[in-house]
């Protein structure tokens, strides 16, 4: 079918109506499955966002053993409220994010929870691949390229809701593993394998900025990250009778920093 034509062109995309491919959105959710609000994969060197509800369960699977999923998480209605990594790390004393840890905002609050996750596989420490670093590993780091630079991506992303590169903190990733020795170096400990998957409860309104790239630290010589499934569904935040909430004194205390937030905008 030629395209040369404005009304060739218009054939032509119109064929592509009803195609389905393996890394896609799907739309509505609803029909991936009962209750879905997000059903998405993503490639290895892909991207996405959405703004998510305050209840909201997002599971992330890597289904093949090789993805790495960075994650920003951003107060939907005042972004300048973002996701902290060091605060993330030192309020709750732990630098190895998994199953009852809460991700924190510059404010002290929790923007989320993650409900399931290994704390053996993921990073609070590397963030993502750069421009440079990439061009300089693949030969090519550019967002459209066949070994974009997480940072790039983060940025494309960042722009669908009205912010910029300089809007973009530190980032944590999930599926791949760092350790840090004694002596300060770290080990990267490779893939959770194939199914792993991780849950985050979004604790309030937020937007959500997702990247899929190689890990800054994998050895290969060659760019390796495979897809990422991504689902979400509504649901209830973390409340006061839930053991989550008091499970420590810093963590009941930016739940209380997040409930009086909520409560003077209204939202209970």
């Amino acid at each position: 079918m030629s395209t040369a034509t404005t009304a060739g062109a218009r054939e032509h995309a119109r064929a592509q109506g009803g195609t389905v491919v393996d890394c896609m959105p799907i739309v509505p959710a609803s029909t991936a499955g009962e209750g879905l609000t997000w059903a998405e994969t993503i490639p290895g060197g892909g991207r996405t966002s959405r703004r998510l509800a305050r209840g909201t369960t997002l599971r992330l699977t890597d289904p093949h053993g090789d993805a790495c999923v960075s994650v920003l998480l951003f107060n939907a209605d005042e972004p300048w409220e973002r996701l902290n990594i060091a605060d993330t790390v030192k309020v709750l004393w732990q630098a190895y994010v998994g199953e009852g840890h809460l991700l924190l905002s510059d404010q002290g609050r929790v923007l989320a929870s993650v409900t399931t996750g290994e704390r053996n596989r993921s990073d609070t420490f590397c963030g993502v691949s750069t421009l440079t670093r990439n061009t300089e590993r693949y030969g090519d780091g550019t967002p459209h390229g066949p070994s974009p630079a997480g940072r790039e991506l983060f940025t494309l992303a960042a722009a669908k809701h009205g912010l910029t590169r300089r809007d973009l903190p530190p980032s944590i990733s999930f599926f791949q593993g760092v350790r840090v020795g004694d002596d300060g170096v770290f080990t990267w400990l490779g893939s959770a394998g194939p199914g792993a998957s991780v849950e985050l409860r979004a604790e309030m309104a937020v937007t959500v900025l997702l990247v899929n790239t190689a890990h800054p630290l994998d050895p290969r010589d060659a760019y390796t990250c495979s897809p990422v499934e991504i689902r979400a569904w509504s649901g209830a935040p973390t409340a006061p009778t839930d053991q989550l909430w008091s499970r420590t004194p810093e963590g009941e205390r930016a739940f209380l920093n997040t409930a009086d937030y909520l409560t003077a905008r209204g939202i209970s």
